[in-house]
């Protein structure tokens, strides 16, 4: 079994006080947490990790403990010991060799997340997880943990569509024989989980029942283009409105509303619609913006009337 460097992964001295442990803690879990790194398991086994070492250097006793292992773990390498064969035993095993039970404290967002199962061997084998018996250190078995096992979480992809991301939705899903409504937020993106507390997979007995995970993709959608909370699109505009100014119907995701273009306009030249993008989500609301680009369209025939007012301008024109 490896030794966990704590302080390293945290990227913490030693010394650290709690505050520093707790503000590297926040920064290190926003960094790695799933809802920024979806389908990457390398940051999921990260933010696991980084949830580890914050449960033990957040709680003194735990800490501790760590810090006493840590130093006779150093002690044992530096004198030229095997990793392999350092004594474990003492460490995780009470007085006659018995089991220790510890209090794990506040451990939600990990277990939301992962299961009760989402902690390493050595945090379970210092800290409670695993036990003695009288040959030693059992390290091909795992003793009943100090709570109960949660169920395995379920994830599954869910398409919507932008109209639905817009205004929030609600589907209808059958898991197995449950059927379930399920709420989709407003302001969702390809990407957003939704959990669903206790949907998952059942546990053993007297365990909780794990999570399910609703993956949402949103389908593409031909009026607009959506980067983050904004939404892009293009308008025709005939080159008279173009030139002398005027105004054109724009489709938003709350209706239509009427651009101003101003005289001289260019083609290509692109508007803000203020608060015409996408709900944010999670923040009632407030809105992204809607960027239009124009399309000046110039007449592929003209009329005799048409065609001399065009050579009156060039004339004015040189």
């Amino acid at each position: 079994m490896e030794y966990k460097d704590y302080y390293k992964i945290l990227g913490v001295s030693k010394n650290a006080t709690e505050k520093e442990i707790k503000s590297a803690y926040r920064k290190l879990a926003r960094k790695y947490h799933p809802d920024m790194n979806p389908d990457d398991p390398q940051a999921e086994a990260r933010f696991k990790e980084i949830n580890e070492a914050y449960q033990v250097l957040s709680d003194p006793e735990k800490r501790k403990k760590y810090d006493q292992l840590g130093a006779d773990w150093y002690r044992w390498t530096q004198t030229g010991g095997r990793p392999e064969d350092f004594n474990w035993s003492q460490w995780a095993a009470g007085p006659g060799g018995q089991r220790v039970h510890v209090r794990y404290g506040n451990v939600e967002d990990l277990e939301d997340l992962f299961g009760g199962g989402g902690f390493s061997d050595f945090f379970n084998a210092i800290f409670g997880g695993m036990g003695m018996d009288s040959s030693g250190f059992d390290f091909g078995t795992r003793r009943q943990s100090a709570r109960p096992r949660r169920g395995q979480d379920i994830e599954h992809e869910l398409e919507i569509s932008l109209t639905e991301a817009y205004h929030g939705t609600s589907r209808l899903l059958t898991i197995g024989d449950r059927r379930l409504n399920v709420k989709i937020p407003a302001g969702a993106r390809t990407g957003t989980k939704v959990r669903v507390r206790g949907q998952g997979q059942n546990s053993g007995p007297g365990g909780q029942a794990g999570d399910l995970y609703l993956r949402i993709k949103v389908a593409p959608d031909p009026r607009f283009e959506r980067k983050g909370d904004d939404l892009h699109t293009t308008v025709p505009v005939d080159l008279y409105t173009a030139v002398l100014g005027g105004k054109v119907p724009v489709t938003t995701m709350s209706g239509v509303v009427h651009l101003k273009i101003p005289a001289g306009s260019q083609n290509g030249q692109t508007f803000r619609l203020r608060g015409k993008g996408m709900p944010k989500l999670g923040k009632s609301g407030e809105f992204g913006d809607m960027y239009v680009k124009i399309d000046v369209r110039l007449p592929t025939k003209l009329t005799p009337k048409q065609r001399e007012l065009f050579e009156e301008l060039r004339r004015l024109e040189s």
